[in-house]
């Protein structure tokens, strides 16, 4: 059994474990802004959408305090900003934010989310420019490549935006991390392997796999409500998730195996809200099945 995580990765690099400390941009997002829709991605339930920047070093020490508990002595940390779009601001405005979020000793690398469509040469640039700083990370939102998934989710780009972003993001030095949703309506096993196969052929250095959840408020629930989608149950998420990590390169890192929703949110699957059981079924399950990541290709 071998799948290549995040954690052994990291535990390789600094011979301890890691811990990523999520911050606020307080960026917005072209999909949520009126620049490509106003509705968001139809999945996303808009919380945090255009919080408040607020201090970096206030954000980094009650980060810290989060995870005081399980984080042990001396231990180092990954400034993330996570919700929505990270680059999605003036340039000069993301060099503060980058530069204070980087700046303690104990933060060894910068990862930022955003969209392949939300890097303009100047942010590009910024972006090089800090790598040589300190790793930096960029995480991006692509979800599938099957184009009537896309238009489903409202994702709001081309699949050839994408593959621009990656090599662009390559050329600047940056290590690539892509997102990737299992469970989208209408995909088969099959059709989630290939998108898989596809972030593994793309230069990319990383996935994340998510599970499409279903939350509170959101369009998702409303199509949910009304019987036309239905979410993965946890045996048939394993199945694909295994198809997948079979169809990525050996060395790719695997930053995810499943995502989960607020609880408080949640509407379905249900099983999902149970991350402590859902891990070790995704484990076991591996064992079972002795999982080789690659062994497709």
């Amino acid at each position: 059994m071998y799948w290549n995580s995040l954690n052994d990765d990291l535990r390789r690099r600094y011979d301890r474990k890691v811990y990523k400390l999520a911050l606020s941009s307080g960026c917005s997002c072209p999909n949520r802004d009126g620049t490509l829709d106003t509705r968001g991605c139809i999945f996303c339930d808009g919380a945090g959408a255009f919080a408040e920047t607020g201090d970096i070093p206030a954000q980094l020490t009650a980060a810290r305090r989060r995870v005081a508990a399980k984080a042990g002595k001396a231990p180092l940390f990954i400034a993330y900003f996570q919700s929505f779009t990270n680059t999605y601001a003036p340039a000069e405005r993301l060099r503060g934010l980058y530069t204070a979020a980087m700046a303690p000793e104990d933060i060894v690398a910068l990862s930022i989310a955003t969209r392949p469509d939300c890097l303009p040469p100047e942010v590009l640039e910024l972006l090089r420019e800090l790598n040589r700083i300190k790793p930096v990370w960029v995480e991006l939102g692509l979800q599938t490549i099957h184009p009537q998934s896309a238009a489903y989710i409202r994702r709001g780009y081309d699949l050839p935006v994408f593959d621009q972003a990656v090599r662009e993001l390559k050329a600047a030095g940056i290590t690539v991390v892509v997102h990737q949703i299992l469970g989208l309506p209408g995909e088969t096993e099959e059709m989630m392997a290939a998108t898989a196969r596809y972030i593994g052929a793309s230069g990319a250095d990383g996935i994340k796999f998510h599970l499409l959840h279903v939350l509170r408020g959101t369009d998702l629930a409303a199509d949910w409500e009304a019987g036309r989608v239905a979410c993965l149950d946890l045996e048939a998420y394993i199945a694909a998730l295994e198809a997948c990590l079979r169809s990525i390169p050996r060395e790719m890192v695997v930053h995810r195996l499943t995502g989960d929703g607020a609880k408080r949110d949640l509407l379905s699957p249900l099983w999902s809200g149970d991350k402590k059981r859902v891990l070790n079924a995704i484990r076991n399950a591996f064992l079972r099945d002795d999982l080789e990541q690659g062994s497709a290709l």
